[in-house]
């Protein structure tokens, strides 16, 4: 049994405490990485707000705790209250180490990691809208940033543009920053799978992946379908992700009903398993300008061997080799994203299996999961062993309700 007193001794496993926006993000992408942990011997207790997924997030060997969170609002006052309820939580579990992901974790529960003198690693997966343009809520979403991973012990980044953009902004310390390959792809579970040959007559298809957001391109890439028809009619244009979230920036389910009647769009709705809608495509396109960590759909569709059409854009520019294993376009552009979809398709089998095979080979050298584990492990061990003998003083301040 884990015994920690006031004065910190203990006896037991060390404690890891991983804080994300969704329970399902935590099942999806980090399953890989708190399993390595609990095979190492660490306690993982897995903090999200509950959904479908919760419950199965017992099977990677963690504890879940359940922590409300208003993932998408800007109240001040619900942010306080999270900030609150990361206290407390940090108070009551006591983790040698917090690990946080996506914005709010990021910011409230390194905070509050920071008032428990606990160690913070963050993960910097993408900035999204937030950074966006020169508004109010970008200067406040960077002071926030700043006081939240000032004291960060290691900050991950999926990208470079992203680590260099909170380095100018002086955001974080250079010496703390380090890249990782996205969340990294599980190689055994996403294996190569042979496409559908043309030469029988079936119908070219092309599939999207992606939360159903504006900035992710589904408008342009629903226009460059209609392009595209134009030139290849019985072209097939699937996709497959969330609609009625609540989230600023979504496709109304009305619009997916009419692309859906207009027959140029095929729903498929969401899946716990995308490797059949995956190997069912010809070529998977993320024509996104949202400022995308490293977008795990490209690297899924990778790793089982796709080529990929994505824009020339933070994060997605790192996942493809122009020409190699797939196309660029540039961001908002309809005709050009036409232009490398008609070009994919006019492609015979045996160039777009090569295009596949070297898109597998770049997730086997750059962006296999080991990697994410293995840096973690890395920097897990490091603050431990330097912070061994670390003595946290409890906090002056009192916890408050949270409502």
């Amino acid at each position: 049994m884990d015994i920690r007193t006031e004065d910190e001794t203990m006896v037991g496993p060390r404690r890891i405490l991983i804080a994300i926006n969704t329970s399902w993000n935590i099942h999806n992408f980090r399953s890989g990485l708190i399993r390595a942990l609990v095979a190492q011997g660490y306690e993982v207790v897995a903090a999200a707000p509950r959904d479908d997924y919760s419950e199965r997030l017992a099977e990677t060997g963690c504890r879940y705790v359940s922590l409300p969170m208003d993932n998408k609002g800007t109240s001040p006052l619900n942010d306080l209250l999270l900030t609150l309820r990361f206290w407390r939580l940090l108070h009551e579990e006591k983790p040698d180490i917090f690990l946080g992901y996506t914005i709010k974790p990021n910011i409230y529960g390194s905070i509050a990691a920071r008032v428990h003198r606990i160690p913070a690693i963050n993960n910097i997966a993408g900035l999204g809208v937030a950074f966006g343009g020169v508004n109010w809520l970008n200067r406040l979403v960077k002071k926030l940033y700043r006081i939240g991973l000032g004291s960060a012990s290691k900050v991950f980044f999926q990208n470079d543009d992203d680590r260099r953009l909170f380095i100018d902004e002086k955001i974080v310390r250079p010496d703390v920053t380090a890249l990782l390959p996205g969340s990294g792809i599980d190689l055994a579970r996403f294996c190569p799978t042979e496409t559908a040959d043309r030469s029988t007559g079936a119908d070219f298809t092309f599939l999207l992946v992606a939360r159903l957001l504006w900035d992710k391109g589904i408008a342009e890439y629903v226009e460059a379908a209609r392009l595209v028809r134009s030139r290849i009619p019985d072209a097939r244009f699937q996709i497959l992700g969330f609609l009625d979230v609540e989230s600023r920036g979504v496709v109304p389910r009305d619009t997916m009903n009419a692309w859906i009647a207009e027959g140029i769009i095929e729903y498929l709705g969401v899946t716990d398993d995308v490797r059949p809608p995956l190997s069912g495509a010809d070529c998977v396109v993320l024509p996104s300008y949202y400022r995308e960590g490293t977008p795990r759909s490209l690297l899924e569709a990778a790793a089982m061997g796709r080529p990929i059409i994505t824009t020339n854009w933070v994060g997605c520019r790192d996942v493809v080799d122009d020409g190699i294993n797939g196309y660029l376009c540039r961001p908002r552009d309809a005709s050009d994203l036409a232009a490398k979809m008609l070009a994919m398709a006019e492609l015979d089998d045996q160039a777009r299996t090569t295009m596949g095979r070297a898109g597998r080979a770049k997730m086997e050298r750059e962006f296999d999961e080991s990697i994410v584990v293995s840096r973690y492990l890395e920097a897990i061990q490091k603050i431990l062993g330097r912070d061994n003998a670390l003595h946290r003083l409890p906090s002056p301040i009192a916890p408050a309700a949270d409502g």
